[in-house]
């Protein structure tokens, strides 16, 4: 008998860990951190299990093409939402913008470069000389897409697109100068932010480049996946964004597909 009830707790003590549905939030990686922290919040109100995984959003949007099991997608800009929906892969109908960044110019904490004119190509071959600037590939990650945007508006594109040293993402940008194997690097401000070993010189004007908005996506109707998403669009998230640096002001700024 003792046996019997043994084995019949041991059973329900397995249905129980096996009921604790799993979601994977596939993020972009400049929000490494702070999803880190909503995450952790999230965990100390519900019972069940988030698996995360980071990259670049345009890495992140093909692995879901080709049936990544991801449960909710937090992109660093909407070109590669826009082609989930397109794959018919995403519902428009469940997409917010839950974030906003800023891009910005970076130099190694141990370099003596000062502030110059973005706008100036013999600035920017000075302060190179001959080394490179580290960014996202301006083809598919963001923040490459959106630098690519602000030097050609700034006139300087067909000066420097030779000294470029791109990345699958915005960490490996940032980790390039924090290294000091490129002399700049142009990464969002919440990247910078969160190292000593960079400095930032300088921030881009938004008009030069599109709007830096980070759309969530609840991919499926999983009801974890919903109390996930909307977790992420309460106060208590966007203080943990804020608190990153993000902005999360997003009034009546509306995903553009």
């Amino acid at each position: 008998m003792k046996q019997i009830i043994l084995y019949l707790v041991l059973l329900l003590s397995s249905h129980s860990v096996l009921a604790k549905d799993t979601v994977t939030i596939y993020a972009a990686s400049s929000m490494t951190n702070a999803v880190g922290d909503l995450v952790e919040a999230y965990n100390q109100q519900h019972d069940g299990h988030i698996v995360t995984v980071f990259g670049g959003s345009s890495s992140l949007a093909r692995q879901i093409e080709s049936g990544a099991p991801a449960d909710v997608f937090l992109s660093a800009n909407e070109k590669w939402v826009s082609y989930l929906v397109e794959k018919k892969l995403a519902d428009i109908n469940k997409i917010s913008l839950i974030a906003g960044n800023q891009l910005v110019l970076i130099k190694p904490a141990s370099s003596p470069t000062q502030s110059f004119k973005l706008d100036q190509k013999q600035e920017w071959n000075r302060v190179l000389d001959d080394s490179r600037i580290a960014v996202g590939n301006t083809d598919s990650v963001p923040v490459g897409i959106y630098a690519k945007e602000a030097l050609t508006n700034l006139g300087v594109w067909s000066e420097v697109k030779s000294k470029l040293a791109q990345t699958n993402n915005v960490r490996s940008a940032l980790a390039l100068v924090e290294r000091g194997e490129s002399a700049l690097g142009i990464v969002y401000k919440t990247d910078a932010l969160l190292t000593d070993k960079v400095e930032m010189l300088q921030s881009f004007e938004p008009s030069l480049h599109g709007a830096i908005h980070y759309p969530l996506v609840q991919l499926n109707d999983k009801l974890s996946s919903k109390q996930l998403v909307d977790f992420i669009q309460s106060d208590e998230a966007r203080s943990i964004l804020n608190k990153y640096g993000f902005r999360t002001d997003m009034g009546n700024e509306k995903f553009a597909q």
